[in-house]
């Protein structure tokens, strides 16, 4: 009897990497490109627009309804002088700076203990008082501009600084709500264990444990929370007329009707209106840095 042939199948040592097949290695290739291709699309897709007005911003009327696209100009700086020299918009930067600034505030103040509190202290329909919360944002601005207005006009609080502060503060304070929770949720329980050890209190644990551990994602909710209140224009339309005009609508009277569109003023004043956003993310992300390379250098 002739003895049967086995062949003995290859053993893989501690270390090897199992060997990828050339077809499966051409797939893995040509889906990577093809994210990438997405990602750059995207990309694209987003910094084209802001890029374009940013370049529209420093061109004369004629440049910018010309027929062909022009890269080559001479810039101006007209546009912008025209709309930082209105009494109108200085006044505007100051209502949307000390409307937005105290509604953040505030909302970060309120909302980030309801957070935590949500998030760490079990409560009956928890679920749904995140819901309600979280549904404050499905609701189209007109909703909620209707009643509030006829409420500040019953109070005699209409078109004022006040108003908007508490109506940007309802916006905020949902928003804040709402990123904050899963933030204090990914704060392991165990270090709040040690804090308790370490004779803490709920109160320490919050302010010494909790917050230094999420402040990363905090510090992005409390942004966003101001982006979004920084850009609203139809409740901000609807409360006000005169003495409490927040940025974007001085921003949108600039603009006329028929032909002679001020397209270079309109193109200067959006990126004015984009600028203190980027500003405040810009200091909250680097005094966030200084604060943990404090800790770091610290420990």
């Amino acid at each position: 009897m002739t003895p049967a042939t086995t062949s003995a199948a290859p053993v893989l040592r501690a270390g090897d990497a199992p060997a990828i097949r050339p077809a499966a290695r051409r797939r893995l290739g040509l889906g990577t490109l093809v994210a990438r291709l997405v990602l750059a699309a995207a990309a694209l897709s987003a910094l084209v627009p802001v890029l374009w007005t940013f370049l529209n911003s420093f061109k004369n009327r004629v440049d910018i309804v010309s027929a062909t696209p022009k890269f080559l100009f001479t810039p101006t700086l007209e546009n912008y002088a025209y709309v930082l020299g209105r009494e109108a918009v200085a006044q505007g930067l100051v209502n949307s700076l000390v409307v937005v600034g105290s509604a953040v505030l505030i909302g970060a103040l309120l909302g980030l203990p309801a957070a935590y509190a949500l998030a760490r202290y079990p409560v009956r329909r928890a679920d749904d008082i995140q819901f309600f919360v979280l549904s404050m944002r499905f609701l189209p601005p007109v909703a909620v501009a209707i009643p509030l207005m006829v409420i500040w006009l019953q109070l005699e609080l209409y078109d004022t600084r006040i108003a908007l502060i508490v109506t940007y503060t309802l916006l905020t304070l949902s928003t804040v709500i709402w990123l904050a929770i899963p933030a204090f949720k990914a704060v392991p329980r165990e270090v709040e264990e040690a804090g308790r050890v370490d004779g803490y209190g709920p109160y320490a644990i919050f302010f010494k444990v909790a917050l230094p551990i999420a402040a990363r994602s905090l510090v992005g909710a409390i942004a966003f929370g101001f982006v979004l209140v920084w850009n609203e224009f139809l409740i901000a339309l609807m409360l006000t007329t005169s003495d409490a005009k927040t940025l974007p609508i001085v921003a949108s009277e600039l603009s006329q009707l028929g032909r002679d569109v001020p397209w270079g003023i309109l193109n200067a004043s959006v990126i004015l209106l984009s600028l203190p956003p980027l500003l405040m993310i810009g200091v909250l992300s680097g005094f966030l840095n200084a604060a943990f390379k404090r800790k770091r250098d610290a420990a």
